[in-house]
């Protein structure tokens, strides 16, 4: 346990935007052929569309994926803390985020200024979500991981993996 949770208490994502956990569910985040881990550093450029998201358990089960950025709009000054990228709902067991149904369409890191966290949260249902609507994209300001958590009776995150990122220079855009 201590191997998977210590990069997230010393990135301060335990504490910031979750609560310490057991990670009890294996989840791969991939962007392209980039497989991600704890603290690496990812180009905005590369990660502009949406990541694989492979996620272990039984086919019974049903996960909710969240990603936020807890250092909007500067890591200094994180006022819009946190800024949601993505929600995907109803995510069978065993595969990936593609299977699930989206509540808040993706959208790739875009950090104004400083080194910003990317967090993925994976929480595992206790039910199926009943309706699934896409949120309106103006409300992606002032989430909050936890309360979502606990509107929607999710408990603890079983896997968390989280990536840095900062704008890159105008003129070295991978396209």
């Amino acid at each position: 346990m201590s191997r998977c949770v210590d990069p997230l208490v010393v990135g301060r994502v335990i504490g910031e935007v979750v609560d310490l956990f057991v990670p009890s569910v294996a989840m791969a985040v991939a962007y392209g052929a980039r497989d991600l881990s704890n603290g690496c550093h990812v180009k905005p450029s590369l990660a502009a569309d949406q990541p694989l998201v492979g996620i272990s358990g039984r086919r019974n089960d049903l996960y909710t994926l969240v990603m936020t950025d807890p250092d909007a709009p500067s890591p200094s000054e994180p006022t819009m803390r946190e800024y949601l990228h993505w929600i995907v709902v109803n995510i069978p067991g065993g595969t990936d985020a593609t299977k699930g149904e989206v509540v808040v369409p993706y959208m790739g890191p875009r950090p104004p200024v400083g080194i910003h966290r990317y967090v993925l949260v994976l929480f595992e249902q206790k039910t199926r979500f009943p309706y699934v609507a896409e949120a309106p994209p103006e409300e992606r300001a002032y989430f909050n991981t936890r309360a979502f958590a606990g509107n929607h009776e999710l408990g603890l995150p079983v896997a968390v993996v989280y990536f840095n990122s900062q704008k890159e220079p105008s003129g070295h855009r991978r396209r």
